[in-house]
């Protein structure tokens, strides 16, 4: 595959390095990040092995590819298609494992050795994408009579490739290709400086009490989080943080008005002045993203980005999210009208109308009232190991694996590894789990790869595959173990449908396997697993009372699937909002004409919210999915919902012929996971349903009611 660099947060090269001892450079041969095993050894891995390695790397693919621009025959699958595409597999492996361990572990001295190859990867990609003879050679072949010959995979690879180059800037002058590279480079480095930041920013804030008489209405298990986390800093008495879990359950569950909103401010304006100001990263992120789009003849960085993907335009995915606003605005309202109605039946008719620190605190007062439904109580019932066991048994059911520990080397005390092996006893390949927060680990959750399997030349068969699952649940504590809220059950099997797309994967060719597709695809494969965490047969094999090991009550789990769709239109409008935003900035905004970024943003955002934004609310700055790397989500956002219309209606599917029906979960698997972007996305699907997909099933399962139309 070509590499390219790494779409992981990275933080950018520092300018001034810290003054220590010179490590001793490793030699090739004692580096261990040059030649890297399936099982990684992360225990050597130092922050001065990556320069080195990188240079190493980086010169030895730079090799491989004049090789390939010397060729003087005629190029064919087998001299140019396929060495091409392996020509930097050992430097992407390096830099994905580099990314990854910066991402889990930022210590000054990995983001230093890091922040130093930004620039180095970012112009070799450039320089194999914008070489000449490559190109010449790449539509030779495609010209050539060999082309017609391929199978439907590789010719896609080929059609893939020649497309790629033209949007990398193949066929732009020598001095346009010139700018590209600079634009490259700086695009890496500033996306990356942008995730440095947003880490720094969040770290930076901490409230410590000596006791808890602020903290009356947090629940039990966020209490012994936050002396947790006190302790593990020395400190007495309880501290809360901007990080998940601790800012979520605070603005659900503290009765201090004033501590809600001292920690709303505090971290809707992150990174947003001071040292970690990301406000002119942002304008330069824009600005860079916009001039390359013009170089390479685009109306916009949008319809850049979506050209490879189902949407297409910019303005197909906008007229999407248009669409479902109109579907669901109403709704939305209401629900904020009930909200409203709901306080004022608890204070008074002369309550304040609602803050954005009121929303989240009030609505989970409104949910119990309603449900007499406590996210708590379910709390309770999902200890992590219980959950983890009982998703095994779903994929063991759906998909014919099993997932038992593995022996793989680990890059910290509380991460796991996992081997996973097909029905006939096949090793599939292994994964790691990291799912609790560290100071210096980025926030949220997320699938990775390291390695995609390749055929075996002998008998064809894939070689094992290496992949992981990153998380921020709920850490256990010295009183109790880890217990996860249902919103994190359905994290863990939203990032395992990902990991599963990557495991079970048979493309032959590995920039086609896996993961590896149109990024507005990406997520059904995720969120289509997020279904079976609202079934009751599945409750019974992921619940056991962290204290009795009683199963959770039916009347437990009616509660919660009555709650379900509670406040469903605003979860629908806030991502519509989000997804709007970011294709506004990446398709209208100019500074000239727009003014103010954060003004900007706020602006189109104040639609969307539950309550009137505050004049400070700068969330754009810490927007990670858009700007924390060179292009990750950006202009493309929309996703999330775009995938939520194709796994609804998948899930239908099972829904008609059985949730644990092997043969449907092997028709999922045959159509759709296994093949990566062996294929159009659209064909794929309707491989699967046998017709293109529906937004009603979405709508269904939201609870959205709609007039007939």
């Amino acid at each position: 595959m070509l590499f390219r660099p790494a779409e992981a947060p990275n933080p950018r090269r520092s300018k001034r390095r810290t003054v220590r001892e010179t490590p001793v450079t490793p030699t090739p041969q004692q580096n261990p990040l040059v030649d890297i095993p399936l099982k990684i050894p992360f225990s050597d891995l130092k922050p001065e092995h990556i320069e080195p390695a990188v240079e190493t790397l980086i010169e030895r693919s730079d090799g491989n590819i004049a090789a390939l621009e010397a060729l003087n025959v005629s190029p064919t699958f087998a001299n140019f298609i396929d060495p091409l595409e392996r020509a930097s597999e050992n430097l992407e492996l390096t830099a994905s494992v580099v990314s990854h361990l910066e991402s889990v572990n930022a210590t000054p001295e990995w983001r230093e050795a890091y922040n130093a190859i930004q620039g180095p990867l970012s112009l070799f990609s450039s320089r194999v994408t914008l070489s000449e003879p490559l190109w010449k050679l790449l539509r030779a072949f495609s010209s050539s009579d060999q082309m017609a010959a391929l199978s439907p995979v590789e010719k896609r690879y080929v059609t893939k490739l020649l497309d790629d180059f033209k949007r990398q800037g193949a066929e732009l002058s020598p001095e346009k290709k010139d700018r590209l590279k600079a634009i490259d480079v700086e695009l890496a480095e500033v996306t990356a400086k942008f995730a440095q930041n947003t880490l720094d920013a969040t770290n930076q804030i901490q409230w410590v009490f000596p006791d808890a008489d602020r903290l009356k209405g947090l629940p039990a298990t966020a209490l012994d989080g936050a002396a947790q986390s006190a302790r593990d800093k020395g400190l007495s008495g309880y501290r809360l943080t901007l990080h998940a879990p601790s800012y979520g359950a605070a603005m659900t569950y503290l009765d201090d008005p004033k501590l809600r909103e001292e920690m709303y401010h505090a971290y809707v304006t992150r990174a947003s002045s001071g040292a970690t100001d990301n406000a002119p990263h942002l304008l330069r992120i824009i600005e860079l993203r916009r001039e390359r789009a013009e170089l390479l003849g685009f109306p916009s960085y949008a319809d850049l980005v979506l050209d490879d993907r189902m949407a297409k335009k910019g303005e197909t995915a906008r007229a999407f999210l248009n669409t479902l606003k109109d579907r669901v605005a109403d709704q939305a309202a209401e629900e904020n009208k009930e909200l409203l109605a709901f306080r004022r039946s608890l204070e008074g008719a002369d309550a304040p109308e609602l803050k954005p620190w009121d929303v989240g605190y009030y609505a989970e007062k409104q949910r119990q009232a309603l449900y007499h439904f406590d996210e708590e109580a379910v709390r309770a019932y999902f200890p992590l190991d219980k959950v983890q066991k009982g998703l095994f048994e779903v994929l063991q059911t759906l998909y014919g694996v099993s997932i038992t520990p593995g022996s793989q080397p680990v890059w910290h005390p509380e991460v796991h590894s996992h081997d996973m092996h097909d029905g006939n006893g096949h090793f599939i390949g292994s994964f790691y789990t990291d799912l609790f927060p560290r100071e210096s680990k980025r926030g949220g959750a997320w699938m990775g790869e390291f390695v995609h399997g390749r055929p075996d030349a002998q008998n064809g068969a894939l070689s094992p595959h290496l992949g992981l699952v990153c998380a921020n649940f709920t850490p256990p504590t010295d009183s109790r173990p880890s217990l996860l809220t249902h919103d994190e059950v359905n994290t863990l099997f939203h990032e395992f449908g990902h990991l599963m797309h990557h495991m079970l994967s048979t493309v032959p060719i590995p920039s086609l396997g896996g993961t590896r597709v149109a990024w507005d695809f990406v997520e059904l494969p995720s969120q289509i697993m997020e279904n079976w965490t609202w079934r009751p047969e599945v409750i019974d094999l992921l619940s056991s009372h962290h204290q009795t090991g009683e199963k959770m009550p039916k009347e437990l789990f009616d509660k919660m699937t009555e709650a379900r769709n509670f406040r469903s239109a605003n979860f629908l409008m806030r991502q519509i909002g989000f997804g709007l935003l970011d294709l506004a900035l990446h398709i209208d905004y100019r500074p000239d004409k727009d003014g103010d970024l954060l003004a900007y943003c706020r602006q189109i955002a104040e639609p969307f919210s539950p309550a009137p934004l505050t004049p400070d609310y700068a969330m754009i700055t810490t927007f990670s999915h858009l700007f924390s790397s060179s292009v990750g989500y950006s202009a493309g956002y929309y996703s999330y919902l775009w995938a939520e219309v194709l796994d609804a209606d998948a899930y239908s599917r099972f829904e008609q012929e059985g949730i644990f029906n092997p043969q449907t979960g092997a028709a999922l698997r045959d159509s759709i996971l296994s093949k990566g972007n062996s294929d159009d996305p659209m064909t794929l699907f309707k491989a699967f349903m046998g017709r293109e997909p529906s937004v009603e099933a979405l709508l269904r399962r939201a609870g959205i009611v709609v007039a007939d139309e």
